[in-house]
């Protein structure tokens, strides 16, 4: 765990076992993802208004982005990997941009922010700096969803994968830590994962007060 915090002190967000991992693995990953869009997106898309600017970060291959599309919202589709990127861009037939969570500097420029398992790989000290800049990135009113494995410690999985497993009480720890956010909902629900198993995720959904 030691060598793990170094790890992540040297790197910040940019945690290089886990980059290359989602660089090497793109192809496949793209072709190995759920053949329909995350099942709470119907649900956030819900309290955006219709035509709405939406951010999404962790893209991944383009899914979601290209389910919101459909519906007539204006997505930014954003990843951090850029052979990820490349992948979104393939089925969204544009250009995805290439940013790291704390590359975000936008200020009150959307409607909503959907970040689906990918939030999951910040460092949990760091994940309040990240959430202030979504935070700041929506609109008064604009809502913030996102899901992360659940859980009590932090580190890699047999992938070698970074992740902060969260608890719902350290969620809204960070949160509350992150900006003046109204916590609407953080739910507890099962749900797969890349090696095809079934694990506690929670889910946060949250609002910038208008």
């Amino acid at each position: 765990m030691k060598r793990l915090a170094g790890e992540l002190e040297e790197h910040g967000l940019c945690d290089e076992v886990t980059l290359s991992f989602y660089d090497a693995q793109a192809r496949i990953y793209a072709a190995t993802a759920r053949d329909a869009p995350s099942e709470r997106l119907c649900r956030f898309l819900s309290h955006v208004p219709a035509g709405g600017r939406i951010l999404e970060l962790g893209c991944g291959d383009g899914r979601d982005s290209e389910a919101m599309s459909a519906l007539g919202f204006l997505i930014d589709a954003t990843d951090g990997v850029a052979a990820m990127a490349k992948q979104a861009e393939g089925r969204l037939k544009r250009p995805v941009r290439v940013m790291r969570f704390d590359q975000l500097d936008a200020q009150c420029a959307y409607d909503g922010v959907w970040a689906n398992a990918s939030l999951l790989h910040v460092p949990r000290q760091a994940l309040p700096d990240v959430l202030f800049k979504i935070f700041r990135a929506l609109r008064p009113g604009g809502l913030h969803m996102a899901t992360y494995k659940a859980g009590e410690s932090e580190g890699r999985d047999r992938l070698g994968r970074y992740f902060s497993y969260a608890t719902s009480q350290s969620l809204e720890a960070a949160y509350q830590a992150s900006a003046s956010w109204e916590i609407l909902s953080i739910e507890h629900f099962e749900g797969g994962d890349y090696q095809g198993g079934r694990r506690p995720w929670l889910a946060v959904t949250a609002r910038r007060p208008c």
